[in-house]
């Protein structure tokens, strides 16, 4: 995590990415594994998936949390930062639902 010119920039350099958002999304609403994740989110690669949580967990935003099970059972949550971003985050998906209201009546004409 780095900082930018603007507070603003910063906050979007870490959100930003392939589903960076929607992953804290789902995560708000309880721990999920990873193939919950995937389940969720079908148009992101597991790769991608993989790389994304990944980044997530290094900007502490997420934890990983690997149980001693045969087979390991690892599940994902929001840490108290992720938690703190969470309503910004609500508020974006809130404002993409208006821009996309938009596009779908200007496309009507």
């Amino acid at each position: 995590m780095k900082k930018s010119y603007c507070p603003i920039d910063t906050f979007i350099n870490v959100v930003k990415g392939k589903r960076k958002s929607t992953i804290i999304l789902h995560l708000s609403q309880g721990n999920k594994r990873y193939s919950e994740l995937v389940r969720l989110i079908p148009d992101i690669s597991e790769r991608m998936m993989s790389k994304q949580l990944k980044e997530l967990e290094a900007d502490n935003l997420i934890n990983r949390e690997i149980f001693p099970e045969v087979p390991p059972r690892v599940e994902y949550s929001l840490t108290d930062l992720g938690k703190e971003i969470h309503p910004f985050l609500k508020g974006m998906f809130k404002g993409g639902i208006i821009f996309e209201k938009m596009i779908d009546a200007e496309e009507k004409r």
